[in-house]
């Protein structure tokens, strides 16, 4: 069966709060193969095979609470990472919360991912207790590089609404991973306790396994200089994307009233030149003024997230005004607005993460919306809007309801995965040991109280259909092989 594919170290945990899908890609450009997604409350992060839309493989990430950073890829899938949402104690003992400054820490986890069945996490970082948002990954010239949100950089711990939002900047925290492999090839990482489970279905059988991991490699950024570097960034930033060309990153300041941008070219030179404003835990803080590439004045209320089609063009979604701006890059003026209805979080271009964005629909995924259908069942819809991006001026097309809370989506043209779709199964090399490959095979099986069932299934046809010498107190295990 599957159920070990739910197996973690806190035991057998079916349920979770998942929020971005992510594509694989290969040089920069989603290629259908598998889909990863993230989970929340037990951090871990799954991989579904896009030939049969099943999921294949959850890794369990510890040292972290909140997998919210995740699973965002490199450009050819190398890897994905999950960052911590919540900093919490290494390792995760009891310790007062008023200690938060001094025991509590943020880690950015690199897990590997372009080979089925063996994800595991490469390397993890050690990073200031602040709350690691969101990332992505760099591409073109910043290739080897990732980007990760970060907010509470005051290090609260009570009325986080008020306390973690006193600094006027908060920090992008900028990782070369390929130095951090450096680190790691040079052994200046520490193998670090840490117990997780590897979670996974067998090509062949189809049942699922599971595996208890016990450390991981850690990188303190004071023993591994270079690895990280901190952008500093207004206001509480959530969002971070960067754009195709892998020139700008650009920031969603949730407090802020401006969409910062970044520059690659200009970090690196600041790196070169040691523009620090001061370093932080071995990480050095950029001057602001030495990265970046300018700013959006007056985009709206409430900046999050952004994503771009291809053309030069960035769409940013903004919370508070509920609205979607188009804004220009390199120039940074905003040529165009559009209402949504109401409080967009996450929006999506097909590909509008990606080095080449399939560039004429964007969706809105709006929030506070419940007033907007028919109040039926116990969870109210949300709604979405798609919209024509394909002019000079954004056009709503469509309003839909969307069930839960709407977090990010992924898109690509259906013509990249259709003709690898896995119709059937061949029967003749499964190696189930529960298969049953025609009508005849089939059987009932006991050893002491348990009963095996050997079953076909043909539509509503099954056999065996009368189960005979099943008792009370039996444990009963139907097998069924679909024939068709």
């Amino acid at each position: 069966g599957t159920k070990p594919m739910l197996q973690t170290t806190y035991g057998f945990m079916p349920w979770d709060d998942s929020h971005h899908p992510e594509l694989s890609q290969t040089d920069g450009v989603p290629d259908g193969r598998w889909l990863f997604i993230n989970a929340n409350n037990t951090p871990r992060v799954a991989r579904i095979d896009l030939t049969r839309f099943e999921t294949d493989e959850i890794l369990q990430i510890p040292n972290a609470a909140g997998g919210h950073a995740s699973p965002f890829t490199t450009p050819s899938t190398k890897y994905i990472v999950s960052a911590t949402r919540f900093s919490v104690p290494i390792p995760n003992t009891d310790v007062a919360i008023a200690s938060y400054k001094q025991n509590f820490k943020g880690t950015l986890s690199f897990i590997t991912a372009d080979q089925p069945g063996k994800m595991d996490i490469a390397f993890q970082i050690l990073m200031p207790g602040y709350n690691y948002d969101l990332g992505h990954a760099g591409k073109g010239p910043s290739d080897g590089w990732f980007f990760f949100t970060s907010y509470n950089s005051e290090e609260a711990n009570s009325k986080l609404e008020e306390n973690a939002s006193q600094n006027d900047k908060d920090f992008v925290a900028a990782v070369n991973y390929k130095r951090a492999e450096e680190c790691v090839a040079q052994g200046k990482s520490t193998a670090t306790p840490s117990e997780y489970t590897h979670n996974w279905v067998d090509e062949k059988s189809r049942i699922a396994k599971s595996e208890k991991k016990t450390s991981v490699k850690m990188i303190d950024p004071k023993q591994c200089t270079g690895v990280v570097y901190y952008l500093p960034t207004p206001k509480s930033p959530h969002g971070v994307d960067v754009d195709p060309t892998g020139e700008y990153i650009v920031a969603g300041g949730k407090l802020a009233t401006v969409i910062p941008v970044h520059s690659f070219t200009k970090m690196q030179k600041a790196i070169a030149d040691k523009a620090f404003e001061k370093e932080i835990d071995g990480i050095p803080v950029l001057k602001y003024d030495a990265v970046m590439a300018g700013e959006v004045q007056k985009p709206g209320l409430g900046p999050l997230h952004t994503e771009f089609e291809g053309k030069g063009y960035a769409y940013t979604s903004m919370f508070i005004s509920s609205e979607i701006v188009k804004w220009k890059l390199g120039t940074w003026e905003v040529v165009d607005r559009i209402p949504v209805y109401y409080s967009v979080g996450h929006l999506m271009i097909p590909g509008g993460d990606s080095k080449k964005p399939w560039g004429k629909y964007l969706v809105s995924m709006n929030k506070i919306t419940k007033d907007r259908y028919l109040p039926t069942g116990p969870e109210l819809a949300q709604s979405a809007q798609l919209i024509d991006i394909s002019g000079d001026k954004m056009k709503l097309l469509l309003d839909f309801p969307t069930i839960g809370e709407p977090h990010y989506a992924q898109g690509l043209p259906a013509s990249v995965i259709k003709d690898k779709q896995l119709k059937f199964h061949k029967l003749a090399e499964s190696g189930s040991p529960w298969v049953t490959k025609s009508e005849a095979d089939g059987g009932i099986t006991r050893t002491g109280k348990r009963v095996d069932i050997k079953m076909i299934a043909i539509r509503s046809h099954f056999a065996p259909d009368n189960l005979e010498g099943v008792q009370v107190g039996d444990t009963v295990y139907f097998h069924v092989t679909n024939l068709e």
